[in-house]
């Protein structure tokens, strides 16, 4: 449900509200990163530009990012323009965003190695344009991130890894199932690269190798949470009317992020091994949710009884993946169980709006490379909702869905590609056709298209007035 344009009424409120935003969602696709740091696929998916690439674990902190015929210092990066139009109504220029982000590595000694990373963003819509409220402006327009910051050292079968870092569990191509512990910047939904909306981890990692069997301890004491943006941003987890008017977003408080204390670190520990082929691995993750849950509390706001302010649920999520390569096509699957999780829901007299619900996500993934330098990935998905189901959450999510992803090459320098994902429920679906033209070495020049589609309590349908065209140049070094 989306809120009128014109005034706030306590039911608009409630159903919308928070319109939940839906918490580690598998539908949250997203295109893997490119280990070559080539290209950027652009807004939401599944793809990359000129590939894409599973997304899988890195290599184990051991396996040095330095081969030992290189400079024991290298620097790199990416310059990235990316400008897109919404073109449903209301239209307006949504993006012009600029990136540089620099890179860093070397190596101290044999054992111990380094790397720093930062990144600046510039948006000059959110300087000039009256689109948008003044704390979407601010929130938007100037960003300075920081990247991997990290320390590698060993002992013996042991490696570390100490610093801001990314750290990924995940196995399937492209969508968040198994990739619990990352937090992500989704103030432009789930469009951008892996390598833009990650946000690292300053965690502490240990990782123990024998023989073809690894074992990987994470903790990690202050936690990152994702950024969700302010309200009348264009892909604020609530679906809030386009443009937003500032009484509505009055009601939308700050993100209360837990204290800083020991007790509320984040842990956890994953084994993995090989067995004829198989890839088999199984995690445990206690943690607070990386992404919010938006409470109901009582409002001093004129005629408004409540205000919704996101907090973090404490939780725990255990799962496994597998992989196996048979030549013809690859298999991977994924499945997570995660308890603890709040979710906000249409029943106003349901405690600050809110119920906590188990949820089983699992994910079945078949890629295939075809003739003509073509690739066809295949992928069915579902959600469970334990302890009531589904139908009364405040945003779709549950139930079977699918996701196909095909690219290929015209010429040497021309490949269309297209990323379909859609919920056989009430989710919606988004589909996002693109063409990439590889203009000289490292550069890559892509244009496309973002459609969201469904009811607008959907996981994807709550921006069906978002659909937007966009062109995108990266350059990587």
């Amino acid at each position: 449900m989306i809120y009128p344009t014109t005034s706030l009424s306590l039911c608009n409120c409630v159903i919308p509200l928070a319109a939940a935003w839906l918490v580690s969602n598998p539908l949250c696709a997203q295109p893997a990163a490119d280990p070559s740091g080539g290209g950027a696929y652009g807004p939401m998916a599944l793809p990359r530009l000129s590939q894409v690439e599973p997304a899988t674990s890195p290599l184990p902190i051991g396996a040095a990012d330095i081969a030992p015929d290189r400079p024991t210092t290298k620097l790199g990066g990416f310059l990235d323009g990316l400008p897109a139009y919404t073109y449903s109504s209301p239209s307006h220029w949504s993006r012009a965003v600029g990136r540089v982000q620099l890179t860093a590595q070397g190596e101290f000694a044999d054992q111990v190695k380094w790397k720093l990373g930062a990144r600046v963003d510039v948006d000059p819509v959110y300087y000039s344009s009256n689109f948008y409220l003044d704390p979407v402006k601010r929130n938007q327009r100037l960003d300075f991130f920081y990247r991997e910051n990290y320390l590698d050292f060993s002992a013996g079968d042991w490696d570390f890894r100490v610093g801001a870092q990314q750290i990924v569990w995940g196995e399937v191509v492209g969508l968040f199932f198994a990739d619990v512990v990352s937090a992500k910047d989704e103030r432009e939904f789930l469009l951008p690269t892996f390598d833009i909306i990650r946000i690292p981890q300053a965690a502490a990692r240990a990782e123990y190798t024998a023989g073809d069997s690894h074992l990987e301890l994470v903790w990690i004491p202050v936690p990152a949470f994702d950024k969700i943006g302010k309200p009348g941003a264009d892909f604020y987890p609530a679906p809030l009317p386009s443009p937003t008017p500032a009484q509505a977003a009055a009601l939308f408080q700050n993100p209360v992020t837990p204290a800083r204390r020991l007790s509320n670190s984040n842990y956890g520990v994953r084994a993995n091994t090989l067995a004829a082929g198989w890839d088999l691995a199984a995690f445990y993750y206690r943690s607070f949710s990386t992404t919010p849950t938006f409470y109901r509390l009582p409002s001093d706001i004129g005629d408004q009884p409540f205000t919704f302010e996101p907090h973090y649920d404490r939780i725990w999520q255990a799962g496994g993946t597998l992989s196996k390569d048979f030549s013809d096509f690859v298999l991977r699957a994924e499945t997570v169980y995660a308890h603890g999780q709040g979710y906000s829901v249409t029943d106003p007299s349901a405690p600050q709006g809110v119920v906590t619900r188990s949820t089983l996500d699992y994910i079945l993934s078949v890629e295939f490379a075809l003739p003509g330098d073509t690739r066809l990935n295949v992928q069915g998905f579902q959600r469970v909702f334990f302890g009531g189901g589904g139908d009364d959450i405040a945003i779709k999510s549950d139930g079977f869905g699918a996701s196909i992803f095909i690219s290929t090459k015209l010429t040497n320098t021309l490949e269309p590609q297209l990323l379909w994902i859609q919920s056989f429920k009430n989710a919606g679906g988004l589909i996002r056709p693109r063409l990439n033209w590889l203009a000289a070495k490292n550069t890559t020049i892509g244009f496309g298209v973002d459609i969201f589609t469904g009811p607008s309590d959907g996981f994807f349908g709550r921006f069906n007035n978002r659909d937007r065209v966009y062109a995108e140049v990266r350059y990587d070094f």
